[in-house]
């Protein structure tokens, strides 16, 4: 384990509590293992151990791999906000990094917190990165990849690329994966905040599954 890991681990199992662990184990369907920490406390404890440890930029990306090799969430969870820490060092190249983090140890908790705190973010440091890899998550066969290249705009509001987020729902409209259906009407659901008649008309003209078009018309009003 890297040093600058071992203390943030102590922390994690003084404050581990079985029967919070059992049940967030069986919250995301008994995938991975959890110290059991609340996540009030868990972001207590990651803020205030990152406000008293910083490694160097090059450090964070070999410990941030290694946060998510490890069994326990909470390190997945830590890893991330760890890495938003040194966003205005961020370069293109750690993309890969957040690919590595998209396609393994994947579920909606991790994807989707990547998406708000990385790549969403990472798209609008670099714009010119967003067509050459969300094209290629979009069109691959890996559903998480698929449901990022949906999601990453989904904070963008009025910068919101309508076209390519029309494109990439077309793209991926017939497939039977839950958690695809359902980036697409979050997106949608998140844009009609802004853009309401747009989501409307769009929901009218493209055959969208039933739960698609609900989850997308929720905060419409009729």
């Amino acid at each position: 384990m890297h040093a600058y890991i071992n203390p943030l681990n102590k922390l994690f199992r003084q404050s581990a509590d079985d029967e919070t662990a059992i049940a967030a184990k069986a919250y995301l369907r008994n995938q991975f293992e959890h110290f059991g920490i609340t996540t009030p406390l868990r972001r207590d404890i990651c803020k205030g151990y990152m406000k008293k440890n910083l490694p160097s930029y090059d450090d964070v990306l070999i410990i941030a791999k290694e946060l998510w090799q490890l069994p326990q969430r909470e390190f997945q969870y830590f890893a991330v906000e760890l890495l938003v820490a040194y966003k205005r060092q961020w370069d293109e190249k750690i993309i890969s990094l957040f690919e590595y983090m998209l396609i393994h140890k994947s579920w909606w908790d991790s994807v989707d917190h990547i998406a708000s705190e990385l790549t969403g973010p990472y798209f609008k440091l670099f714009p010119k990165k967003i067509k050459p890899i969300t094209g290629k998550w979009n069109r691959s066969h890996n559903i998480w990849l698929q449901r990022s290249s949906i999601m990453f705009q989904k904070s963008y509001k009025k910068e919101t690329d309508t076209e390519l987020l029309s494109a990439y729902i077309m793209n991926v409209v017939d497939s039977k994966e839950f958690f695809v259906q359902k980036a697409i009407g979050w997106a949608l659901r998140e844009y009609s905040k802004t853009n309401p008649g747009w989501v409307s008309n769009f929901v009218k003209r493209h055959p969208l599954s039933a739960f698609s078009k609900k989850e997308a018309l929720k905060r419409i009003k009729k």
